[in-house]
């Protein structure tokens, strides 16, 4: 039975513990999201085994335990269902295979950026605890542009898996932990970087801190999915015609950190009521489970907030 199915059929197992209309109402709009999630998560095909990208330059060979959703239609999860601007670059997303992707605990975005050849020189000398240093600052500063134009501020916590590089596989990765105005639960920005022969293919996942253990738990799996096919591997690079990067290994990390909102913007901004409701469920079956209510002081403001994303377009 779908994942979605079992969540509605708990959800109506305990709604029997609901002490009136409200509660009966509540139940009935999420289970109409629920359905709602379900039938888009019905339009989507998951592919697994290997899948070469749309570029061309790489392979992922999917591990199981996870599946993959080409470049439309991760684009269409990320900009449609999760409320992203419209451009999104992305190549494809791997996805647990016990979640959906329009709510998954987590995802791998995949992008390419062809900045050309990363050299490695500086690997092995990087001390990264200074260089969080610099990247807070530049957080602090990108905080200001955003919160001029209503995006809410991440403040950039510390490492929550400090940066490793792989120089036999070519890998460079590393996790940080945000604190993102307006948010119960910091955020977890874990990032994966292949270094290839004129550019690196990008692997982020955003979700809650929660899902550090998740994430690091498959983080072989995931190191182990991608390679860049052959003429776009390392090796292959030739200084006679190939364009060597501006970036260093240190500088992938540092980055900018905060310079656009991408798909971090699905934390807060532009949600689709569609993930209120998931929220609600999973709010309301704990409530349940536990025996607590919510204060009746505060059902107001959560109607209110419910009331604004129904009208939206």
């Amino acid at each position: 039975m779908r994942k979605i199915f079992i969540l509605a059929g708990l959800l109506l197992s305990l709604s029997g513990f609901a002490g009136g209309p409200a509660d009966t109402a509540a139940t009935a709009a999420i289970l109409e999201q629920l359905r709602m999630i379900d039938s888009i998560e019905s339009k989507l095909h998951y592919k697994t085994g290997t899948v070469t990208l749309q570029n061309g330059v790489a392979t992922i060979n999917i591990a199981p335990g996870f599946k993959f959703l080409d470049a439309q239609e991760a684009r269409y999860v990320i900009e449609d269902l999760w409320g992203n601007l419209k451009g999104q670059t992305a190549l494809g997303m791997i996805v647990p295979a016990n979640m959906q992707a329009s709510i998954a605990d987590y995802a791998f975005i995949i992008e390419y950026e062809a900045m050309g050849y990363v050299k490695d020189d500086d690997a092995n000398e990087i001390d990264y605890d200074e260089l969080l240093k610099g990247m807070k600052e530049d957080a602090a500063t990108s905080n200001e542009e955003r919160r001029k134009v209503g995006i809410p501020a991440m403040n950039l916590i510390g490492w929550a898996e400090k940066p490793h590089y792989d120089n036999q596989r070519k890998l460079l990765y590393w996790a940080r932990q945000f604190k993102v105005d307006g948010s119960d639960e910091n955020t977890l920005n874990y990032d994966i970087r292949v270094l290839g022969r004129k550019g690196v293919l990008v692997l982020q996942a955003v979700s809650g801190i929660s899902q550090l253990d998740s994430v690091k738990a498959n983080k072989d799996q995931i190191l182990n999915m991608v390679t860049f096919n052959k003429g776009s591997r390392y090796e292959d690079f030739d200084s006679n015609v190939d364009d060597v990067a501006a970036w260093t290994v240190g500088g992938l990390v540092a980055g900018k950190v905060l310079a656009k909102a991408g798909i971090l913007a699905l934390i807060l901004k532009n949600i689709k009521l569609v993930f209120l409701a998931i929220a609600a469920l999973g709010g309301g079956i704990w409530r349940f489970v536990t025996g607590r209510k919510k204060k009746q002081e505060e059902e107001p403001v959560y109607q209110e907030e419910v009331a604004e994303e129904e009208a939206k377009p």
